[in-house]
């Protein structure tokens, strides 16, 4: 008998504990504004140590911040083959106000397009969140794009 109770108070706080974990762990994310394009093309794309690590360089016009010039490091440290991870810079000037972004996510490889996921910080204390493909073979990349609400 003070088994079965046992067991019912383990099963209770164990449950009770889940319950606690899962509100804790939940995260709700607030948006800023509505999403704006980013499309660019790819201007050159190369591998210094035989296809293990892929650069990219891309220009192209990204909502408000205008022409916004990009470079990409591919990586792949899991050994995933269809995926890995990315870091990357992004700058733009308009007028004499130039503003920075460092970038980093992950991609996904779906057929021929490379589903792109990332979080990125701007020198204007702007935190952005991206999800786009990058299409090596009509050679563009195009993201939608979020500004987060940082509180």
């Amino acid at each position: 008998m003070k088994a079965v109770i046992r067991m019912k108070t383990l099963f209770g706080l164990a449950i009770l504990m889940l319950t606690f974990i899962q509100g804790a762990v939940a995260q709700e994310v607030d948006f800023a504004a509505a999403a704006f394009e980013a499309n660019f093309t790819i201007d050159s794309t190369f591998t210094r140590d035989g296809g293990k690590t892929f650069e990219v360089s891309a220009s192209g016009e990204a909502g408000e911040y205008g022409k916004v010039y990009l470079s990409y490091i591919f990586t792949d440290n899991l050994d995933l083959d269809d995926g890995g991870e990315f870091t990357g810079f992004a700058w733009t000037q308009n007028g004499e106000t130039v503003v920075t972004g460092s970038i980093q996510g992950a991609y996904f490889k779906q057929g021929s397009i490379f589903k792109l996921y990332s979080w990125d910080i701007t020198s204007d204390r702007k935190l952005n969140m991206a999800i786009g493909e990058i299409d090596f073979v009509a050679g563009t990349i195009k993201a939608d794009v979020r500004e987060v609400v940082v509180d």
